[in-house]
């Protein structure tokens, strides 16, 4: 019985060994290490493909929120409105710049924050919303866009998990005032390490972000503002900048898998939505199930190898219990039932059948 493994980078990334190696090598004799030409062409690169103007390489997803926050110049306690259901980084990053998490349930169905909730917890200190698309799902935007504007918010979407990903054929990250992106090695555009970049239609916006990202220097050791140091590396763009030619192809074949579980998997799990106005990009591809655990088991006893994304949800996190004290049963009843089915760019189609097959039978 062949394991089948729910990620393998290895193999994610074998086909681009030789270029990769290739591309260490002119790094080395380069000699230019931090915020090169490499950086600079990646973000020129990135911005085009996702058809936005400006990008700025930050050292990583986190850190591209905490600093896209920063820039906005909020009062402490100014409150952010979240979903509950996101991976920690997204709330951590609005506790870590002294701003106020307000947090909102998800569509039970898309797992995406809910425009009806976000209104409903509209409040005289609100002065942002942060939109995080899950699984590589663009959130619903124009109702969303709609609520921002109404009250002049400021809006940063979370796209760690989407790139590529497209709402009416616009892609995510450029819609609001930051797009921020993680290449963590599991993304769809993984990197080899960490790396994360911040996107923005507004020249001025990109502009303050690369004076933050480098201690706040308008110019060299000249301070401007209370800076950070988080620089995406010159060897992790270079790695980028060629993996990123393979960005479609990638989001493509992880489509084509997801319509192969949409195809053979029983009506028995709840399986995620499809909407022809949305072009979903399956970074993880979730289903719902009552009986989780037993069916983990299950897998695994047939060499099926599973993830839960996410065990825990953040509200429920040692570290929050003095900061959250609500309920929020629709978030806690996605964690308890929801599992990741192996989707990467390493598995083939046949994979995904029997894993189909197996799941069927339980």
């Amino acid at each position: 019985m062949n394991l089948i493994e729910y990620e393998n980078l290895n193999k994610v990334n074998k086909f681009l060994e030789k270029k990769i190696l290739k591309r260490v090598s002119a790094f080395l004799k380069n000699g230019n290490y931090i915020l090169g030409e490499n950086v600079s062409n990646f973000e020129k690169i990135f911005s085009k493909f996702i058809k936005n103007r400006f990008s700025a390489g930050v050292g990583n997803g986190l850190d591209a929120l905490i600093i896209s926050l920063n820039s906005l110049n909020l009062k402490p306690n100014d409150e952010i409105i979240v979903s509950c259901h996101t991976y920690i980084a997204t709330i951590l990053a609005i506790i870590r710049v002294g701003l106020k998490p307000v947090l909102v349930e998800p569509d039970i169905f898309t797992y995406n924050i809910s425009p009806e909730e976000i209104k409903k917890n509209i409040s005289k200190k609100t002065r942002a919303i942060v939109v995080t698309h899950m699984y590589g799902k663009s959130c619903d935007m124009h109702p969303i866009l709609d609520i921002v504007n109404k009250y002049r918010l400021f809006l940063i979407e979370d796209c760690a998990q989407s790139h590529g990903a497209q709402y009416f054929k616009k892609y995510t990250g450029t819609f609001g005032d930051y797009g921020c992106f993680s290449f963590y090695p599991t993304k769809n555009l993984g990197g080899f390490g960490d790396g994360g970049l911040i996107t923005s239609n507004i020249r001025k916006n990109i502009e303050k972000v690369k004076k933050l990202r480098n201690y706040g220097f308008k110019a060299k050791n000249i301070t401007e503002y209370l800076g950070f140091n988080s620089r995406l590396d010159e060897i992790q763009a270079t790695f980028l900048i060629e993996k990123i030619k393979y960005l479609k192809k990638i989001n493509e074949h992880k489509r084509r898998l997801a319509e192969i579980y949409f195809y053979y998997l029983s009506d028995n799990f709840i399986k995620p939505i499809i909407d022809k106005n949305f072009y979903d990009v399956y970074h993880i591809f979730p289903i719902r199930i009552n009986e989780r655990d037993k069916l983990i088991a299950y897998l695994k006893k047939k060499g099926v190898e599973t993830a839960i994304h996410y065990p825990i949800p953040p509200h429920k996190q040692k570290p929050f219990n003095s900061i959250f004290k609500n309920s929020f049963p629709l978030t806690e009843q996605i964690h308890k039932t929801i599992l990741s089915l192996p989707v990467s760019f390493f598995h083939s189609e046949k994979d995904i059948i029997r894993i189909c097959k197996i799941i069927n039978k339980f």
